[in-house]
């Protein structure tokens, strides 16, 4: 397994998109800054949520795609005893990313507090919390959001070999998503209840701790219960991606 994951580290930074790919979030958190409500963007690091996503995605769905067109991933399953060693080591690779990711965030929001939108940090602001602990929280959160993101991009990039149509499906599922669950949500269906328990309602897990009242209607579900969902969709999504890439045929 380490050598597996030491393979993925070595290839993954060795790709320029990997290094190019942050100065869409940070382009999209400066273009916030024009933005009001300087505590609600200090809170959620600017929206850097959705750059993010579209990072990920990006940057993700190169990660089994690319292999599968190119057969490099013949070279990794001969390397490797186990397919699950590499399966999990570009799992571990992509979430240390990520975490990254949401580190620069947090960075640049505290360079852009300092410089050009002040804000008192311990000021009382959502959940009867100081700012600081709410930022640090929502980042905690999207970090969740993400991997359930991530976990949608693998079993597309199990499913599908074409780059390119793993990034525009994977696309269309996170950005669109949200609003067809949010049109499912809003027909008085008797199905409405079982409805709000699906996954695309669970990417809505950051926003709705950001702007609880407005959310909360069109989910229908609380913080904590989309965050149960988000968790369990990742566990279920990774398992049904593993599965796929355990009887896929090279």
């Amino acid at each position: 397994m380490r050598d597996s994951v030491y393979r993925e580290f070595y290839k993954f930074t060795h790709k320029k998109i990997t290094w190019f790919a942050p100065m869409i979030m940070v382009g999209f958190m400066l273009f916030m800054v024009s933005y009001p409500g300087a505590r609600l963007l200090t809170m959620l690091t600017y929206d850097s949520s959705d750059a993010i996503t579209l990072v990920l995605v990006i940057v993700g769905s190169t990660m089994f795609s690319m292999e599968f067109q190119n057969n490099a991933i013949l070279t990794l399953l001969y390397k490797s005893p186990k397919k699950i060693d590499v399966y999990v080591a570009k799992l571990i690779t992509i979430f240390v990313y990520d975490i990254i990711l949401h580190c620069l965030a947090l960075l640049l929001t505290i360079v852009l507090e300092l410089t050009i939108k002040p804000v008192s940090w311990m000021s009382v602001y959502q959940y009867h919390q100081p700012l600081v602990v709410n930022m640090i929280s929502a980042t905690g959160i999207d970090i969740i959001t993400s991997m359930l993101i991530i976990s949608l991009i693998f079993l597309a990039s199990t499913l599908i070999n074409s780059n390119a149509t793993v990034i525009t499906v994977t696309m269309v599922i996170v950005f669109f998503g949200r609003g067809i669950s949010a049109d499912l949500m809003n027909y008085n269906s008797p199905l409405k209840p079982l409805a709000r328990w699906n996954p695309l309602n669970m990417t809505m897990l950051t926003s709705q701790y950001g702007n609880y009242p407005m959310y909360h209607e069109t989910t229908i579900l609380t913080n904590f219960q989309i965050l149960v969902g988000a968790m369990a969709y990742v566990l279920v999504f990774l398992g049904l991606g593993y599965l796929v890439f355990r009887k896929k045929r090279f």
